[in-house]
């Protein structure tokens, strides 16, 4: 039996179909090294905000991750700054314990269109389907629905998200714009070396997620997010 892995093995520009034709065999050394890295204590973290909303990762490939997320249902407000956005939503969900992380989607400047909403928002997850219940977002908590979009919630929303493939690219500088859209346009052109497409439209803005307490210390962690193309991969 030959084991390849995505990290070190995959052929750039090569077709996803058929899959054995996509890899590769590499110098020991290479794959020797890939192994010692994976075993590099993290050191200092920062304390994490919630526990994780989870997933199922199917590769571990050079420089990100593609991983399948449930559908889940989450609480949305637009914002001017994220402190702003971390508060109200932070607010609002008093005892209803939100998952992290907390996403953002931020529309590119040359993407704006007034007639469609472009602000800048930021996702809660609060519930996730079980395996075995689909793939749709499960209903939300009666909690939020009774206060979603009424009063002083009035910026905050209901958010269904479904069950997707996402690749993953982390970065541990802090989430500025432009290291941000620095690296979802690394992550793009790994996306593209790997025959992996993106959701269609998915260009014209980017999504990245924190995991990290506000204001705590230590190595913290964010990532940018690519939606993959139904078939857009081999998963």
């Amino acid at each position: 039996q030959t084991d390849y892995w995505d990290s070190i093995n995959i052929k750039p520009n090569t077709p996803l179909s058929p899959p054995q034709n996509q890899y590769q065999k590499v110098p020991t050394n290479i794959a020797v090294q890939d192994f010692l890295n994976q075993l590099k204590p993290e050191g200092f973290t920062a304390a994490a905000a919630a526990p994780e909303l989870p997933y199922l990762l199917l590769r571990r490939g050079d420089g990100y991750e593609l991983r399948r997320y449930p559908g889940f249902i989450g609480i949305e407000t637009p914002y001017v700054r994220r402190d702003y956005g971390f508060g109200s939503l932070g607010a609002f969900t008093k005892g209803m314990d939100p998952l992290a992380p907390s996403i953002m989607k931020v529309w590119n400047e040359d993407d704006l269109n007034e007639e469609e909403p472009n602000d800048k928002t930021m996702t809660w997850p609060l519930k996730f389907t079980n395996p075995g219940e689909g793939t749709d977002a499960p209903d939300p908590p009666a909690s939020a629905v009774e206060k979603a979009g009424d009063g002083q919630w009035k910026s905050i929303s209901i958010a269904r998200t479904p069950e997707r493939v996402i690749a993953v690219r982390t970065f541990e500088d802090a989430a500025m714009a432009p290291v941000v859209r620095n690296a979802d346009r690394e992550l793009r052109e790994i996306l593209k070396t790997d025959g992996l497409t993106p959701r269609e439209g998915s260009e014209k803005f980017v999504v990245f997620s924190q995991y990290d307490a506000v204001h705590s210390m230590g190595k913290r962690r964010s990532e940018v997010w690519i939606e993959l193309a139904d078939g857009g991969h081999p998963f």
